[in-house]
Formats: C-alpha cells, sequence, structure tokens
C-alpha cells in the first residue's frame, strides 16, 4: 500500500481526461458529426423561415391576330317569310244536283279546263227543251202579230181600220219581238245550267282531296252558302311574302328599291339561296300595331317542289349594290350586353375593346360596317386568353373567305 503513491492529474494524458474509464473515441466523433448538422438544419430554417419566396413573373399568353379582309361585298337585308299560292280558289258548284262522277285523282296536278265533277244533267237538259219550246211558242206569236199588222196597214187607206187598231197591232208587234228575245234568254240560261253541270278547273294548279263523294246532293248558292267541292292552288309561279321593318322600308326608298328588284331564298333545310326571285309588291301603308311592312316577291316553280305555306329565310339587296366592306371571323366578335366589341392589339402588345357595328354574314365571315380600322390587328385565335388592357405576345395569321 505504501508503495502505491498518486498520480498528479496534470501528468495524466489529455484524452483521458473527464472521460468515464471504458469509453471509446469513435462514440465521441459520432456525436461530434449529429451536432454539427443540427447546427445546419437549424441555420437553414432560419434563413429560410418567416421569408416569401421570390416572385416568377407570369408568361404573357399568345394568341393569333391578323387585319381585316378587304372585299367588295354585297350587302344583304334578311327577311323569314312563306311560300304562298299565286292563285287560291275555292271550287263550288253553280246548279244543284246529286253528284255522279268525280274525274280527278286527290291531290294531283290539273289543268284548267279539266272536268272535274258531273251533277246528273237530266233536269237542266229537261228545263233547256222546255225554253227552246218558248222560243218556238213566241216567234210564232209574232209571226201573227206581223200579219195583222200587214193587213191592218193596207186598209187603213181605205179607211177601214182606225188609227187606234193600228196603234195596238203595232203594240202586239213589238211586245211579241219582246217575248221571243225573252225565251232566247231563257234557252241560254237553261243552256248555262246545263254547262254548269260539268264543273270544271277554273285555274291550273295542285288540286286538294275532293270533298264531296259521287251520290252526294251538293247545293247552289252565293259565296259560302254554296257546298264546297275541293280547292286548286297555282303553285307555278308562287309567292312568298314577308314582313319588314320601317327601317329596311325607308332604307330601300332612299336606295331606289323598286319592283323588280332580286331576292334569294333559302329552305329552313338548305344552307345555299338557290332560289331567285323578284320583287313583285309592296303594301300601300305600314301596319300601325307592329310598324311593319308587307310585301311579297314572286319565284318560278316549275317542278312543283314547293308547296304554300312552307317557310323560307329571303335575302335582298341593300346599300345599292357592291361595296367595300371589311370582314372578320364571327368567333371573333365578342358580345357586351347590347355591344358588339373586337379585340385588337397595339404595336405594343396590349389589347384594347373596340365597340363595332355589324352587317350579315358573307362567304362564312361578318361584315363589320363601323367602328374598324382596316390596319388594325384584330385578335382571330385566342380571345379567350387576351384581356383588354392586358399585354399578349402574337403571332400572325390571316382571314380568308369561305369557299
Amino acid at each position: 500500500m505504501s508503495d502505491m503513491t498518486p498520480i498528479p492529474i496534470s501528468d495524466l494524458p489529455r484524452d483521458t481526461v473527464g472521460t468515464v474509464p471504458g469509453a471509446s473515441r469513435p462514440r465521441l466523433r459520432l456525436a461530434g458529426w449529429i451536432a454539427a448538422i443540427l447546427a445546419v438544419l437549424v441555420l437553414a430554417w432560419w434563413l429560410l423561415g418567416g421569408r416569401e419566396a421570390p416572385a416568377v413573373a407570369p408568361l404573357e399568353p399568345v394568341v393569333t391576330v391578323a387585319t381585316p379582309l378587304q372585299r367588295q361585298v354585297t350587302l344583304w337585308d334578311d327577311y323569314i317569310g312563306r311560300f304562298e299560292a299565286s292563285r287560291s280558289v275555292e271550287l263550288r258548284p253553280r246548279v244543284s244536283g246529286q253528284v255522279t262522277a268525280v274525274h280527278f285523282t286527290d291531290g294531283e296536278i290539273v289543268r284548267a279546263g279539266q272536268p272535274l265533277f258531273t251533277i246528273d244533267p237530266r233536269p237542266y237538259r229537261a228545263a233547256l227543251a222546255e225554253a227552246q219550246a218558248g222560243v218556238a211558242t213566241a216567234r210564232s206569236d209574232l209571226s201573227l202579230a206581223e200579219a195583222d199588222l200587214a193587213r191592218a196597214q193596207r186598209l187603213v187607206e181605205d179607211d177601214a181600220v182606225s188609227r187606234s187598231e193600228l196603234d195596238a197591232l203595232r203594240a202586239r208587234v213589238t211586245a211579241t219581238r219582246a217575248a221571243v228575245e225573252a225565251a232566247r234568254a231563257r234557252v241560254q240560261s237553261r243552256a248555262l245550267d246545263v254547262e254548269f253541270t260539268t264543273v270544271r278547273a277554273p285555274i291550273a294548279g295542285r288540286i286538294s282531296d275532293r270533298r264531296i263523294d259521287p251520290g252526294n246532293l251538293v247545293s247552289a248558292g252565293e259565296g259560302s252558302s254554296a257546298t264546297l267541292l275541293t280547292t286548286i292552288n297555282a303553285t307555278d309561279p308562287l309567292y312568298f311574302t314577308f314582313d319588314g321593318s320601317e327601317a329596311s322600308f325607308l332604307q330601300g326608298r332612299r336606295d331606289g328599291l323598286a319592283n323588280g328588284a332580286p331576292v334569294e331564298i333559302r329552305l329552313a333545310d338548305e344552307t345555299e339561296y338557290s332560289r331567285r326571285g323578284t320583287l313583285d309588291f309592296t303594301d300601300n301603308g305600314l301596319d300601325p300595331q307592329s310598324g311593319t311592312i308587307r310585301a311579297r316577291a314572286i319565284i318560278r316553280n316549275p317542278d312543283n317542289f314547293l308547296s304554300p305555306g312552307m317557310f323560307g329565310n329571303m335575302r335582298m339587296a341593300s346599300g345599292g349594290g357592291q361595296v367595300d366592306a371589311l370582314l372578320v371571323p364571327d368567333t371573333a366578335v365578342q358580345t357586351d350586353q347590347t355591344r358588339k366589341l373586337l379585340l385588337v392589339v397595339g404595336q405594343d402588345g396590349k389589347v384594347a375593346s373596340k365597340p363595332v357595328t355589324l352587317g350579315p354574314i358573307v362567304d362564312g365571315l361578318r361584315v363589320v360596317t363601323g367602328g374598324l380600322a382596316p390596319n388594325d390587328r384584330v385578335v382571330i385565335d385566342g380571345t379567350q386568353l387576351a384581356m383588354p388592357g392586358g399585354s399578349v405576345q402574337t403571332r400572325n395569321g390571316r382571314i380568308s373567305a369561305a369557299q
């Protein structure tokens, strides 16, 4: 025990100071690395924490622009109307009797003068024969009266007949002559009745179905009191009637529009205005209730394809013929309540909206009649990306008419 002398702490090796006997040096180094990593993480959190990330400038949208197409076009006024028969007849009998025959097929095309119905003619032929007999009787009375007058004129020179008797004989001759004329008129009337027993088509056109079958009695009369047999519509040519506004009427007057002006019509299932006609009639006044005026065009229908009652779309040239116009795609037009707008891009890339006045669509493009300049760069593609007042990048496009 006395041989174990204590060693001063300053003489111990430096790595063993403050260590627990048995601890190794690698564990101390691992702890140091962990502390360093934690310090780096804390520093990074402090540097990034509470600070906003730098803003990234948004990309400008890309739109397609083009100057409006300039060309001569014909401006049209558009109307909606209906086809009507140029002539229409309600066929009614002029004599009463029993229908004995029908001489047409329902819905066929008939010619003027074609027999359509036959009414039993026997009673009217008998009446005609009676009237003809009356003419013979009247002529016989006239012959006797003229003979008596001739004898009296020979006797009056011998004072065998008084002047009063001579005057009476002359009056009798005049009366019998009138009776002959009346008998002849009755013959003509009865002959007309016989003729009317064959009901003929008064006009050429398409006939409707028969309203009376053979065996039925029909009655003559004035107007609608007579029995309706059928109807006939003249279908070549046809009328196309439409109503125009007061503004259109005034514009037409100022442009010198008159009867004979060309019109073009398309049907509801057609895309082209392939049917042509001419303005035929304009009414003599405007309707005070609607403020419109009724007008009519005449259209040839040689194949009888068109029928009265069909609707159609009509256009008529306005503005005095062809005019210089600016055209843009109809998809480029924007709507702001009641205004129509076009988006244009300036040289600085700024978007602006221009109120415009629009005309009709010609060759697939919308005519712009006001508010647009020929050198304006109109946004024709990407209008949903362009905002008035914003900036855009542009690529050049081209506006062309549809073939």
